[in-house]
Order: structure tokens, then sequence, then C-alpha cells
């Protein structure tokens, strides 16, 4: 009887709840997280409190603090904190909920609040409340949030709202962008579609990683000078808290262990035949320089920017360079300083050689050997002449597949690609299958006009609705050329996992994908 079914439905239960554990406790850090911070700096903003009460008081009559409605988790609507910054009268009530540039409600005084963002920082409080966390999508108006479609609604509503956020850095000018003649009209057209993708990536990726780099790059902003420079989405959403800790910090405690791991490995079958003296603090240490070298040739060489589970075959060379550099390095200290740092030179070289397979098992695994085979195959299969440059669109499995497609002989002639966008941020900067991630899909012009694009080759699979729409009518504007290889992945998905019984018409995604495609490349 066969048990695969059952396993993988076992197998899909265990991984769910390991999601959903990691989830929680990555909650649970978000909230302890907003808890200290709003306490202390509530504690220690009390000074500053009491200095601009008073400045608000002497700038124009009405209350320090103003309250206002705003839509929380869950559509749980809240009264919001801030530092009053218009003037007390009926026209700061009724008028728009959205100010724009010139805005006669705001005092003089609250024109210098809202530039600083000083105005918003009562709303510790509300995040003490757990009303507000300090990162995520800002909190809207109930007459904003009502034009939002519901899937927006519930994806972004789904976690709290915060003081700041990746969308409110990029549009931290809002106010100057605005025209307060036809406020509202401007914002829901021009700025609300943007903020709400860039919401709604925030709740797809966030972590706390992420809140760390949106909190950098808040304060970064408000320096002069240095605010006035755009963000790259990539930078924005995968800063540097979150590239140190994956790119760097990760690795450098998991080259230590296996370096550590290594070196007692080696110690161990040395003392079968004969005598070695190393000690705990020795092998400690030289575990730790192993590991800090590996991370500084790493770095040199290339390798940090690499997705381990999508190498290309080039990598396992620069590896192996990265290894054989360590173990020269080690080796030559020991050898020019003296009393001996390190073992001996042959305790060390056999180190070496176990630390660096520890290396690429851990990073490798079963894909060293087909990525060998992938180079010796292109290398010997390379072709000359000048291919039409292709931009693939989603790094992941369809990036495998189109790398593989193009590097068949009947298209290696015609076709080279030039790298991937994904509106991914975590992605951005990292190597799939040898490709680099060179932005979003909102840099799709810029990457045509700067690498000469001749054919975009879409390859997410299942994409949403508003997003293949905004990625086709992005294509149709540009007059470039689209190859949906996501629709070939997705019919072969289907064709694999459910058979076809006679006469079954196509899916409505697949008709209205077509009709989009037929009105828009006609």
């Amino acid at each position: 009887m066969n048990n695969t079914p059952a396993v993988m439905s076992s197998l899909l239960s265990l991984s769910g709840l390991y999601a959903r554990f990691e989830s929680r406790i990555s909650d649970f850090a978000k909230r302890l997280l907003d808890v200290a911070a709003a306490a202390l700096g509530l504690l220690l903003l009390v000074p500053l409190f009491l200095a601009l009460a008073i400045l608000i008081k002497r700038d124009s009559p009405g209350p320090v603090f103003y309250w206002g409605r705003r839509v929380g988790r869950h559509g749980k609507e809240f009264r919001i904190l801030k530092f009053r910054t218009m003037r007390e009268e009926p026209a700061s009530y009724t008028g728009p909920p959205i100010t724009g540039r010139d805005d006669p409600r705001i005092t003089p005084l609250g024109h210098w609040l809202r530039d600083t963002k000083l105005n918003e920082l009562p709303q510790l409080w509300n995040v003490l409340k757990g009303e507000m966390s300090l990162v995520g999508p800002r909190p809207e108006a109930a007459e904003i949030v009502s034009t939002w479609s519901p899937a927006v609604w519930n994806e972004i509503l789904s976690v709290r709202p915060g003081i700041t956020s990746p969308a409110s850095v990029l549009y931290r000018d809002e106010e100057k962008r605005l025209n307060s003649k036809r406020v509202i009209d401007d914002y829901l057209q021009n700025i609300l579609p943007d903020k709400l993708r860039l919401d709604q990536l925030y709740v797809r990726h966030h972590s706390l990683l992420t809140d760390l780099d949106t909190l950098f790059w808040t304060f970064v902003v408000l320096i002069p000078r240095l605010g006035d420079r755009r963000i790259s989405e990539g930078w924005l959403f995968g800063g540097p808290f979150t590239r140190f800790s994956r790119r760097y910090l990760n690795w450098l405690i998991t080259d230590f262990v296996i370096s550590l791991f290594g070196i007692g490995l080696t110690g161990f079958l040395w003392r079968l035949s004969g005598p070695l003296d190393i000690g705990l603090d020795r092998a400690i240490s030289l575990a730790i320089v192993l590991a800090f070298l590996f991370s500084l040739f790493n770095t040199v060489l290339g390798l940090r920017a690499v997705s381990w589970a999508h190498l290309a075959a080039e990598d396992v060379l620069r590896l192996f360079a990265s290894c054989a550099l360590v173990t020269v390095t080690v080796i030559g200290i020991e050898l020019v300083y003296h009393p001996h740092i390190f073992p001996p030179v042959r305790f060390m070289s056999a180190a070496g050689l176990v630390v660096l397979f520890g290396f690429i098992a851990v990073r490798y695994r079963l894909r060293l050997v087909t990525g060998l085979a992938s180079r010796w195959i292109a290398l010997r299969k390379s072709t000359f002449g000048a291919a039409e440059r292709v931009l693939v669109v989603g790094a992941g499995e369809g990036t495998e597949f189109a790398a593989w497609l193009l590097q068949r002989r009947e298209f290696k002639r015609i076709y080279r690609i030039v790298g991937i966008v994904d509106d991914d941020p975590s992605k951005h900067g990292m190597r799939y299958e040898g490709l680099k991630v060179l932005g979003t899909t909102n840099d799709i012009p810029e990457l045509v006009r700067r690498h000469d694009v001749g054919v975009i080759f879409h390859t997410i699979t299942s994409p949403a609705e508003k997003d293949l729409k905004r990625f086709l009518a992005l294509c149709r504007k540009n007059g470039l050329r689209v190859v949906m290889l996501s629709e070939v992945l997705d019919l072969l998905r289907r064709q694999l996992t459910k058979p076809v019984s006679a006469g079954e018409e196509p899916s409505s995604a697949a008709l209205a994908l077509q009709a989009a495609e037929e009105k828009i490349f006609a």
C-alpha cells in the first residue's frame, strides 16, 4: 500500500505548525520591543514634551494634543494621539483628513513640527496601549480606508498600524507633493496606490530585522542633506540590519561551528596515530580565526550575495578559492610568527581540508555535483554572437526553468539573460542561478534602457490579478515583448497534478490572461 500521500500530508502539517510557531515568536518579539521602546521613550521624552507643550500654547490657542479617529488592526477604530499642528477652528475638523502644501489650517509652529515629525512622538502612548506598533502601515482615516479593495483591507489591517513604515520613509515629503486645492483626489490617484503596494510588501516580508531597518531609515531621512536622497526599495526593506544578519552574522556563527567541529574531528583522528596537545582554548581561538578569515574572503570574492539554494557553477570555484586562501593564510601566520600560535603545519593542512568540505557540504550539498556538471556543459557548448537580451521577472522556481531553457542549444544563440527583477525586497542584490536581482518591476523601464533589453520573461506562477495587470500595462507602455513563461509552468503543474478529462475547458484565469495579452500586444 502506498503511504506517500499520508507522509506528504504529515510533512505539510508539520511545516504549517512550524510556520505558525515562528510567526508567533516573531509577533511576541515585536510586541516586546514595542512595549520596551515606548515605555522608555515616554519616560525620556518628558522634558521635550513639556517644552513642546509650552510652545504650542504660545503659538496658537487650543489644546496641546490632537486626538484623531483612525482605523486599526482588523478594522477596529482607535484615537491616535499627536501634538496639535492645526488651528483650533471648525475647518480643522471638517476639512479633508489629508493635508497638502500651504494648507491654511496648519499653524506656523505646526509646519515645523510636521517637517521634523515631532508631532508623531505622542503616538508612543498608542504603542504602549497596543493600538499601534513602532513599525507598521500608517493608520488611515475611515473615509480613506473605505476606498480600499477587500483584499487590500484584509492584508494591511492584519497587523497593527505603526508610527513609521517603509512607505512613510519613501513618502516623507508627502505633504509637499500634494496640491491643497485638490488634496484628496491627488492623494488617492498619485500617492495612495503606491503606499498600499509598499504596505502590502511590508506585511508579507516584515520581521524584527526589517523593523529595525525601517527605524534606522526613519532617523536617517530626518538628518539634513541625507534625507534628500532616495532610498531604493531593496535597501529600504533589506537594510543594514537585515543584510548584516543574513549575509554576515548568520554565516559567521555557522562557519565558527563548522570550523570548531572540523578542528575537533581532525584532532581526534590525529590522536589515533600520535600525540597532539592543542587544548580547548587554542581550538576555539583557531575556529574564531578560521570563521573570521572565511567571512572576509567570502566578502572579497562576492560570495556574500549568493543565494546558496540557487547557486551557479562558477560559485563552486570561488568557494574553493576562499577556503584555499583561508588555509594558506593560517599556515603563513604559523610559519612567520613565533612562538607557535597554531598547531603544526601538517595538522593545519588536514584541518583546513576537513573544514573546507564542511563549508561545501553546508552550502552546496547535492548542488555541488550538478553545478560542476552544468559548468562543464556550458564551457563545451559556449557560443558567440549578438544575442537578444532578456530580463526575467520573478526570482524563484521559474528563474531556474528560464535559465535552463535559454541554455538549450536552440535558444542559446538567440537569447542572453541580463538579470532578474522581483518585488520581494529581501532578494535584491542576491544571485539566483548565477543571475543577479537588479530591482523591482517598477525598475523595468530603466533596466531596459540600461541593458538594451528586448524581451521580458514572466516566470511568476499564479500572480495576483492586480500585479499582473500593472506589469502588462508597464510593458505595453514601453513597447516591450513579453513571454509568459509563468503560464507554461502553471499549465505544466496542472497537467502533472490533475488528470484532464475530455472536453475540459481552460481555467478562467488562463482565459482572462489570454484576453489581456491579445488586447495589449495586438
